[in-house]
């Protein structure tokens, strides 16, 4: 049998459906042959999709017990995850709890070639407002020490695009106070706001252009900024599954090592 791949990712209640169906189709022409499954391991997210849409979903650990139930040896885990944070290594500690063997994929953004690869799908909507505005991309944001990938990708992007791309978080840091004070110091009188997220969701809708005084556009407005935002999350665009199906197929590599007897 081949290994299934099992797509591990957070969830989210808004608009999400439509964006993982797109991955998911992306994954099935990389990997015809591979059983896909979808698993979710926010139990809101469960509740929510399950009240309005109707539809069942199941946790990483549900999916694992099912494929080893139906004799599977091993099962390639992809992570559908930004950074290799808090949800991340739950997942990892979640699979090598089940008795089926695992290997797990990596994040989307896990090396230098993830971070150029994500600039080069960004380029179209970035080079068509440079230079005229300040192109702000906003991601969750977190706690985690991987909080430090979003300045290594503003590192990267900057590189490429120059001094007029900011990244800030709607969480942790840097958030919308620092990013507009750099902003404003920059003296730049025009941004577009890029959600960094798979989905442009409640984040985006809430924290990113919604009308309360401390939403990133209010915030920006006040401060004397023209605000433009993108109002579609980052997951449509086809280089994000290409570099997950990477990651999954490095995950491959090493099931195949291990069946051959080879060493991780």
């Amino acid at each position: 049998m081949n290994t299934p791949i099992v797509m591990a990712a957070f969830g989210t209640t808004t608009g999400a459906l439509a964006t993982y169906a797109y991955i998911d189709t992306q994954i099935r022409q990389r990997f015809p042959d591979h059983e896909i499954v979808w698993a979710y391991s926010s139990r809101m997210v469960k509740d929510w999709v399950k009240k309005r849409k109707n539809i069942d979903t199941i946790h990483p650990h549900e999916a694992l017990r099912r494929l080893q139930a139906q004799k599977h040896e091993w099962a390639v885990v992809q992570s559908v995850h930004f950074l290799a944070g808090h949800e991340f290594y739950r997942l990892i500690e979640e699979a090598g709890g089940e008795e089926i063997r695992t290997a797990v994929g990596l994040p989307l953004l896990s090396s230098v070639a993830d971070y150029q690869r994500i600039g080069t799908a960004l380029a179209p909507l970035i080079a068509s407002r440079l230079p005229d505005k300040a192109i702000v991309l906003v991601g969750h944001g977190t706690d985690h020490p991987s909080w430090a990938s979003y300045l290594a990708l503003q590192y990267l992007l900057r590189e490429r695009f120059g001094e007029r791309i900011f990244v800030g978080c709607v969480e942790e840091y840097p958030g919308a106070d620092e990013v507009v004070a750099r902003v404003v110091e920059a003296g730049l009188k025009k941004v577009c706001l890029i959600p960094f997220m798979l989905v442009a969701g409640v984040h985006f809708k809430k924290d990113l252009v919604g009308e309360d005084d401390d939403s990133w556009k209010s915030l920006f407005a006040a401060a004397g900024i023209e605000v433009e935002a993108v109002d579609q999350g980052i997951g449509m665009l086809p280089a994000i599954s290409d570099i997950l199906a990477d990651h999954i197929a490095a995950a491959l590599d090493v099931v195949l090592g291990n069946r051959s007897g080879c060493k991780k």
